[in-house]
């Protein structure tokens, strides 16, 4: 690392900044790397960056930095993909799971199953080439109880793709009532800021609108709907068609209402089209504080009772949403590119489980399978080289890393 002053090519000065120079292989892309630690700001930066292309070099295209560690063997292609989710991560567990993959442990896991595929396709080998041999040839047991138990492996690793959703993208939470029944306030008074506008006219939230809590154990996507009331407005309308199909979605259903006949009488209206957990809220309760109605949470926006007693009934009815809470050194996959082969290596490895239990097929035919799944999970990882899935990766990285 060294102190230098910057110069533009035509020898205007630009910057005292920080060199560091990162010899290859030792480098984030194995390349040989400079990096210019510059002062912040807007202009610094910017014309350092334009003295750079004035010297011959050019911007990086978008992911490159990454591609090249994976071309050069510093990472394999899940592990880049971990890269981009670490930057997009929106919640504390996706940073945590990006993490996880970055530091290999579902690359080790897919290169285990694809070793378990090799080890199958050996001795399928071994009964083909070698039938005379001493010890005779395989028994057709052996090979069906192994492929059976990696055909296991793959779909429960394959099944682990909805925990991850819930980690990347938050329980789904939506908050249904009547107009004017304080959702918008109450929406934005859980997340702490003003996301949602808040007026006294009723029908005001035209359209659902989205955020997410970062909370343990598990992040909650909160999603303010439409009020659900029969109206002609028709751009109304539409949002209540919206709040709907959301409904149909969410695994915990707010029902709000300023008045216990409110709320039930948004149960009522919720019930059939929701599968998820509904916990009835009385809101603006700051201005009713003598009403019966302790079988309910009582919140209110305005003065902040009941939101934390309230967030901890959202935080169990979340948990018990999810038929599995993800332990910390759980392997997930975390992207369809991910689901989808494994998906593939899995039909596979059946269509090669009924060729050879039924005998329909030669055993060398029967095996055309497993080297297909063989290169399903080489695929996932980039043993294989193959131009467009590095392609179709790092599409969708940012310019730069």
């Amino acid at each position: 690392a060294t102190r230098v002053a910057l110069r533009h090519p035509n020898g205007d000065p630009l910057d005292d900044a920080l060199i560091t120079w990162f010899p290859a292989p030792r480098s984030y892309t194995g390349d040989d790397v400079v990096e210019i630690s510059t002062h912040g700001g807007h202009v610094v930066p910017a014309l350092v960056l334009a003295a750079c292309v004035a010297a011959g070099a050019r911007p990086a295209t978008p992911g490159e930095f990454t591609r090249r560690a994976v071309l050069n063997g510093r990472m394999d292609l899940v592990q880049a993909e971990a890269v981009a989710d670490l930057i997009d991560a929106r919640t504390t567990a996706m940073q945590r799971q990006a993490l996880s993959q970055l530091d290999g442990g579902l690359s080790r896991r897919l290169l285990a199953l694809r070793d378990e595929v090799i080890h199958l396709e050996a001795l399928i080998a071994y009964d083909i080439d070698f039938p005379e041999e001493d010890d005779g040839p395989i028994a057709p047991a052996r090979i069906k109880n192994a492929a059976e138990s990696l055909r296991d492996a793959l779909r429960a690793l394959m099944n682990t793709a909805p925990r991850a959703a819930v980690l990347r993208d938050g329980v789904f939470v939506v908050i249904a009532g009547p107009p004017n029944a304080g959702k918008s306030s109450l929406f934005n008074a859980l997340l702490g800021e003003s996301r949602a506008l808040v007026t006294p006219i009723a029908g005001t939230t035209r359209d659902a609108i989205e955020a997410v809590l970062d909370r343990a154990p598990l992040p909650l996507r909160f999603v303010d709907t439409a009020g659900l009331r029969d109206t002609d407005d028709e751009i109304e309308r539409l949002g209540i068609e919206v709040s709907t199909r959301y409904l149909g979605q969410a695994q915990v259903v707010l029902a709000c209402g300023a008045y216990a006949a409110d709320i039930d009488a948004t149960r009522a209206v919720i019930a059939s089209r929701t599968g998820g957990s509904i916990i009835p809220v009385r809101t603006k309760a700051d201005l009713d504080p003598s009403a019966g109605d302790a079988h309910l949470h009582r919140v209110s926006a305005e003065t902040g009772q009941g939101l934390r007693s309230l967030l901890e009934a959202i935080d169990r009815a979340a948990v018990t949403s999810v038929v599995e809470l993800p332990a910390a050194d759980d392997v997930l996959v975390t992207r369809e590119r991910h689901r989808a082969g494994l998906a593939a290596a899995h039909d596979e490895l059946t269509e090669f489980l009924l060729a050879w239990e039924s005998g329909a097929l030669p055993a060398p035919v029967a095996a055309v399978h497993l080297y297909a799944a063989r290169e399903a999970l080489s695929d996932l990882i980039g043993i294989v080289d193959t131009e467009d899935v590095l392609d179709r990766v790092f599409r969708e990285f940012c310019i730069g890393k």
